[in-house]
């Protein structure tokens, strides 16, 4: 018979356990081998399998059950059973996505070494801007060239979310942003080379005229008066001539000039169309909108990741080349890195990384009681058949636990690794 706790929790013997219960298994997430701590029964082999963990009773969720518990089928006294066949597979898996578990957390690792590494260079190469252009070029160089190497080897590659360490560097982050993912988006658009590495150059100096622009213009919160917004717009022209002065080739100097300008003719400084727009800065304008819907000047006004995609494509699709926009939204997936979501099991989680060729099926990191914060799993869902995202939250709907446990990020910060090539030490 159901038993219930005085804390109003339901729970059932291993007798009565039966498909379509959801239950919770009360157990450290190494000592069972399920991928999930809470999941919905769907086997026969899973009941055999808990009833080999020595629980004499499991909680479970009623609400979230699509049967009551069956009656008590276990013999008077208590017998663990000895592990199935079925059991021993469970748990050769369990070990095997342990041992992807802790290579996914070397790369994210690694990869967060190199970001960090490669903000660094982009404050040097900021703050050295106007006092010495010559190393500045050869530093950005060098930057967006290993960037392109990176890319351009025969793997897949793995947008991944980075954590919020670079408190007040947004301005960095941008820059990085905008690198990146235009080089990214440039290669999934069968760039060659050099145009990817012209393009890195483009986008990593695309706000450079900033610095000619006051920054209480620059920093406004509020909305921008008619004055102000001319001033604003003069960074493009500002940051044509600090690439001139860098010898930034011409197409790197299109894309300073024109990463505002819409294929619709609704951008700015000169409302440009399509057919006078060059290709590479068509791309990196696609990106510095995402990045600035994501993270804005105004935090309060910033989109999650899921909400800007969704905006972009839906509302301003007309603004953007139709290429460009299209395969943005296929590498990033229908959930980029930073979104919050419930997947279709009832778990919460936040999108960690992202693969361009399997978009919809990303790596979660889980919200899971059971694991510590530090320990938190990663669930690729490509290896998770009967899983799936079911829709994306903002981070205010989460619990308050989920919330200090996942810690959405305040700023959206990526970098890459490229699957299948071997993390840094």
């Amino acid at each position: 018979m159901e038993s219930k706790s005085s804390a109003g929790e339901h729970y059932v013997t291993p007798g009565q356990l039966c498909v379509g219960l959801y239950v919770h298994l009360d157990l450290t997430w190494v000592n069972h081998p399920f991928t999930f701590s809470s999941f919905k029964i769907k086997t026969p082999e899973q009941i055999a399998t808990i009833q080999t963990l020595g629980l004499t009773r499991i909680r479970y969720s009623p609400a979230k059950s699509d049967e009551k518990p069956g009656p008590d089928t276990a013999p008077a006294a208590v017998v663990v059973p000895k592990p199935s066949p079925e059991s021993d597979l469970a748990y050769q898996a369990k070990r095997e996505r342990l041992e992807k578990l802790a290579l996914q957390q070397s790369k994210m690792a690694s990869c967060e070494r190199e970001f960090f590494s490669t903000t660094r260079i982009i404050k040097s190469i900021n703050q050295n801007l106007f006092s010495r252009p010559e190393e500045v070029r050869t530093q950005a160089n060098a930057l967006v060239s290993g960037i392109a190497d990176s890319m351009m080897v025969e793997a897949d590659i793995a947008i991944q979310l980075m954590a919020d360490k670079v408190g007040g560097e947004d301005v960095y982050l941008h820059s990085l942003n905008v690198t990146l993912l235009s080089m990214m988006l440039a290669k999934e658009m069968k760039a060659p080379m050099e145009a990817i590495k012209t393009l890195g150059m483009g986008a990593l100096f695309h706000d450079a005229g900033d610095a000619e622009i006051p920054d209480r213009i620059i920093r406004k919160t509020e909305a921008l008066t008619k004055n102000e917004l001319a001033v604003l717009q003069q960074h493009c022209a500002h940051g044509v001539d600090i690439g001139k002065k860098l010898g930034l080739p011409p197409e790197a100097l299109l894309v300073i000039a024109q990463h505002h300008e819409r294929v619709d003719g609704s951008g700015y400084p000169l409302k440009m169309q399509a057919p006078q727009l060059s290709l590479l800065s068509r791309i990196v304008a696609v990106v510095n909108a995402y990045d600035e819907l994501c993270n804005p000047v105004n935090p309060a006004k910033a989109m999650t990741p899921h909400e800007a995609l969704s905006t972009m494509y839906a509302q301003q699709r007309a603004q953007f080349d139709p290429l460009a926009m299209t395969t943005f939204v296929r590498c990033m997936g229908v959930y980029p890195p930073g979104t919050i979501v419930v997947l279709s099991n009832g778990s919460l989680g936040m999108v960690a990384s992202v693969n361009s060729t399997r978009p919809l099926k990303p790596t979660i990191l889980v919200y899971d009681p059971a694991v510590p914060k530090d320990e938190a799993i990663l669930v690729d869902l490509e290896q998770e058949p009967d899983v799936v995202v079911s829709r994306a939250i903002r981070p205010q709907q989460l619990p308050e636990a989920a919330h200090d446990y996942l810690s959405p990020r305040k700023r959206m910060a990526y970098h890459f690794h490229a699957e299948g090539a071997k993390p840094q030490t």
